[in-house]
């Protein structure tokens, strides 16, 4: 694997490493002994999918609050997605930046979303499916987002109107 930092300080870029022959290929997508030496979430103790019908499906920006902070693994399976991450840590240099990232099923980009950073997507397929690995539970009373289009974060996406929960539309002016 190779493993690209990010402007958000913890957060990678993630490239399985291909080995090819006649048949295709085989690539490592986690090592726990590999995560730990970057001082990385290494236990996952949840994961979930993510299946989206229509491009221009926009979720995002979520993340777990404390005292149930949770990493999360993230790698499109099929279709393709804009993926931005948002750096919502007081403490951080790149507090309130953002970065973004095309993941598609053909490339195999995986984003590693460190704890206190928040994670958004808007599809750019039909049939888009994003895989996720959780290293904490989740905890409906710990859920957090801030909206999609918030002025305090400026966040560029690919598509004017996007598809929206109720929820993703309504959350609040972010306030520190």
């Amino acid at each position: 694997m190779r493993f690209t930092e990010t402007r958000i300080p913890g957060a990678l870029w993630i490239d399985p490493e291909r080995l090819e022959d006649e048949r295709g290929f085989f690539a490592r997508t986690f090592c726990a002994d590999a995560f730990r030496a970057r001082g990385l979430a290494s236990t996952w103790v949840q994961c979930s999918t993510s299946y989206n019908r229509s491009k221009g499906t926009l979720r995002g920006m979520h993340w777990q609050a404390p005292p149930h902070p949770e990493a999360r693994l993230v790698r499109c399976t099929s279709g393709a997605v804009h993926d931005v991450i948002l750096d919502l840590r007081p403490a951080s240099p790149a507090f309130r930046r953002w970065v973004a990232v095309e993941l598609t099923a053909g490339n195999r980009r995986m984003v590693y979303v460190p704890e206190g950073v928040a994670h958004g997507f808007q599809t750019l397929e039909d049939d888009t499916e994003i895989f996720y690995q959780m290293s904490a539970a989740h905890h409906p009373e710990c859920a957090r987002g801030v909206r999609w289009n918030d002025p305090a974060f400026a966040i560029r996406w690919p598509g004017a109107d996007p598809v929206l929960s109720d929820r993703d539309r309504h959350f609040e002016d972010y306030r520190e």
